[in-house]
């Protein structure tokens, strides 16, 4: 079965009200939502991993070359919406399944209990990477949609 990365980033939905200026009776909704959520899937066998992440003021940027130390920077690095929040990894039957797992991330209540409707971004895990210089050019045409 395919598997699925359904990454969550820090882009409001319907109602850009940050989630510190919500109630706490309104995150504990969202918090609980997303763990009866991640319960349903791993009864399910779906959930393959979740995970939260640190904020983006805590990432680094590495670059090396192979010969020297590498430069480490801190972060962030682009806007803060931009950065990946948190992600499931899924095995599901197909890609129709993922997309509706992934409604249903997007479906988490946020101020006042209404759905966030926050875009998650999915992604299939490739079963095998490329392994010579054509798999990579046709990985590389693919991604360009070419």
């Amino acid at each position: 079965m395919p598997k699925y990365l359904l990454g969550t980033t820090f882009e409001p939905g319907v109602d850009p009200t940050p989630m510190e200026e919500w109630t706490e009776a309104e995150v504990t909704a969202h918090l609980d939502y997303y763990g009866v959520l991640m319960r349903q899937l791993v009864a399910s066998g779906e959930l393959v991993e979740s995970t939260i992440l640190v904020g983006p003021d805590r990432a680094k940027l590495v670059r090396g070359d192979g010969a020297g130390a590498p430069v480490v920077t801190d972060g962030p690095f682009q806007e803060f919406k931009e950065w990946l929040a948190g992600f499931q990894v899924v095995e599901v039957a197909d890609e129709a399944r993922a997309l509706e797992i992934a409604a249903l991330i997007s479906a988490v209540p946020g101020k006042g209990g209404v759905p966030t409707q926050q875009p998650i971004h999915v992604r299939q895990v490739m079963d095998e990477g490329p392994g010579d210089a054509a798999g990579m050019l046709d990985y590389l045409d693919s991604a360009r949609g070419v």
